[in-house]
């Protein structure tokens, strides 16, 4: 094995001489291996990578020895640290939108990291290796990714964009910090691939900062577990989930959620239905064109598209062709959308960014207009509802969205966030309002007395437990959750999800779960309907989809979603590879 090119011993980490929040950290980086650091939120694991490279703030304090080739990097002047910055040592950040300057292209950036280094390149020179650099991060059309600016990319491609940027003064050793944390399943797969053959063919050595223990098992060679400042555990990755010592190795693992079938169980549906989608008319020739459709997807296809669960079998004759669209013009974003969802039934939407998930919800909550079909929310029609109707409709969803702490307002108290719906729409008097935000946070197992608190104040777990409470204030039919975990740790994550299928039970509220997480879906969902391109391609109940899917992109779908150990990831690993050649 070659010798460490960088050496961690006694890491600690101070701010403002208060209590260390890393302590005794110790690990080392070679040529053509990934460690891994994981832990939750406040685990020390960005703290202790960031100490590295000398970007924490400036009250924070080092001690402990950081050597790069030999060379200390504890106490090194800046022009020390800011040659061995991109040269040496890359950083892949985790929200490569913030990261990037807005205002700036993408190769301008990418050419300021190029040129921030003693080169002999000249400006066409710079604009080649630039391209070069856009190539080799996977991204095919590096003429058009030059010229653009952060917000015409997507996740994905900005995401190699900064792999591009950080490879561009040639460096020995990568940090990834968070780098797939809210990318689609697929996208994910395609930059975790990237970078085991980034690694591969250029030998870097790379520390990976990460809570998703499948990212870990699908990457990793070695694996660093830390909580709250502490190193843990330590080992390579097969010994270490195969056999963890630490309990909260244990822990960890046991936390994160499973693509395996759950207990078989009957969903709860009522007979009326909340949600409904519809066309305005239709006859016997569509239906059987549709028919003929589906058929040549394949026969078992086709009876699944015609067979809903047994809860929805009524309804199927009114499911038909929503479509809507942002702009009057152009073709739609969505069309042919079909599905009914039932009080205490949970609904999965799942698909790739692009794919229309989104969209649908926010056209359930009549926030986007819907230029086909009828879309029914608790028995009305939310395209022909007007004025108060529409309002009162309006009031039957609640919504969940992904990120809690750009959906709360930070200058309000998370006791204002949860009772702005009955404010709003005046259902209840002063005293009704806080009696009922306290109901709220002993629903979502918070401490009533945190409503005066600030959303700063809270974790990032307990600001998602503010958001349900505020989704279920006005008590709606309809709740919809647009990737409600998608940024948490995984322990957290298990909670939420826990607290969402409790409240489910004790509401009674129907659920239109949105998200790229396959294994989450599994664990919530009745029934999953998967998108591709605003398209339906298949659809049924979360085990029939799931255990025996049907269509190459379904397939390829649960192929990307990695698992958390080591052997069956290599082989879903090849049979991703597999399966996005048959997609594609």
């Amino acid at each position: 094995m070659s010798a460490p090119l960088l050496e961690v011993e006694g890491l600690r980490v101070a701010f403002d001489d208060a209590e260390p929040v890393v302590r005794d950290v110790s690990f080392s980086l070679t040529p053509g291996r990934v460690l891994a650091l994981v832990g939750e939120s406040g685990s020390g694991k960005s703290v202790s990578a960031m100490s590295v490279l000398g970007l924490l703030p400036p009250d924070a304090h080092v001690t402990g020895s950081i050597r790069f080739r030999g060379a200390e990097l504890v106490g090194a002047s800046d022009d020390d640290l800011r040659a061995v910055r991109g040269a040496g040592i890359g950083v892949v950040f985790q929200e490569p939108m913030n990261s990037f300057t807005p205002v700036l292209s993408i190769g301008t950036q990418i050419a300021e990291a190029i040129t921030a280094h003693p080169t002999d390149l000249d400006r066409r020179a710079v604009s080649v290796r630039t391209d070069e650099l856009l190539r080799a991060a996977g991204l095919s059309d590096p003429a058009r990714i030059r010229k653009a600016y952060p917000h015409e990319l997507s996740g994905g491609q900005l995401q190699r964009a900064m792999i591009a940027m950080a490879l561009a003064g040639d460096p020995v050793a990568l940090i990834a910090d968070e780098p797939t944390t809210a990318l689609d399943v697929t996208v994910q797969a395609g930059v975790l691939d990237l970078l085991r053959t980034l690694g591969r063919e250029r030998d870097l050595a790379v520390l990976l900062i990460t809570h998703d223990m499948g990212v870990v098992a699908d990457v990793a060679d070695e694996v660093l577990v830390m909580r709250r400042g502490d190193p843990v555990e330590h080992g390579t990755v097969a010994e270490v989930f195969a056999h963890p010592d630490a309990e909260y190795t244990r822990a960890l693992l046991a936390a994160v959620p499973v693509l395996e079938a759950r207990p078989a169980s009957a969903p709860q549906a009522a007979d009326t239905p909340v949600v409904e989608t519809r066309s305005s008319g239709r006859d016997a020739d569509t239906d059987a064109a549709e028919v003929s459709a589906g058929a040549s997807l394949g026969s078992r296809d086709a009876s699944r598209m015609r067979e809903p669960s047994r809860a929805s079998r009524p309804l199927v004759a009114q499911l038909r062709d929503v479509a809507v669209r942002y702009a009057r013009r152009g073709a739609p974003t969505v069309s042919g959308i079909d599905f009914a969802l039932h009080a205490g039934e949970t609904l999965g939407l799942v698909g790739e960014s692009g794919s229309g998930k989104s969209t649908i919800g926010r056209a359930l909550a009549g926030l986007v207009p819907v230029v086909a079909g009828s879309v029914e929310v608790d028995g009305s029609d939310l395209r022909t509802a007007r004025g108060g109707r529409l309002r009162e409709l309006r009031s039957r969803v609640g919504i969940v969205f992904q990120d809690p702490a750009s959906s709360l307002n930070p200058r309000q108290t998370i006791g204002w966030s949860i009772a702005e719906p009955l404010l709003v729409h005046g259902t209840a008097s002063a005293p009704e309002r806080v009696e009922r935000v306290r109901e709220l946070l002993v629903a979502v197992q918070l401490d009533p007395s945190w409503a005066e608190r600030f959303p700063h104040q809270l974790s990032g777990g307990q600001r998602q437990r503010v958001a349900v409470a505020r989704a279920l204030a006005l008590r709606p039919a309809l709740v919809i959750a647009d990737e409600p975990t998608s940024a948490l740790d995984v322990t957290v994550q298990a909670a939420v999800l826990d607290l969402l299928a409790a409240l489910q039970q004790d509401f009674g509220f129907g659920m239109l779960l949105i998200s790229h997480d396959l294994a989450v879906v599994r664990q919530l969902a009745d029934e999953v309907v998967v998108l591709h391109d605003g398209r339906v391609v298949e659809r049924g109940t979360t085990d029939a989809v799931l255990d025996d899917p049907q269509q190459d992109y379904t397939r390829m779908l649960l192929a990307a979603a990695p698992v958390a150990d080591p052997v069956r990831q290599a082989a879903r690993r090849d049979a991703w590879r597999a399966w996005e050649g048959v997609a594609s």
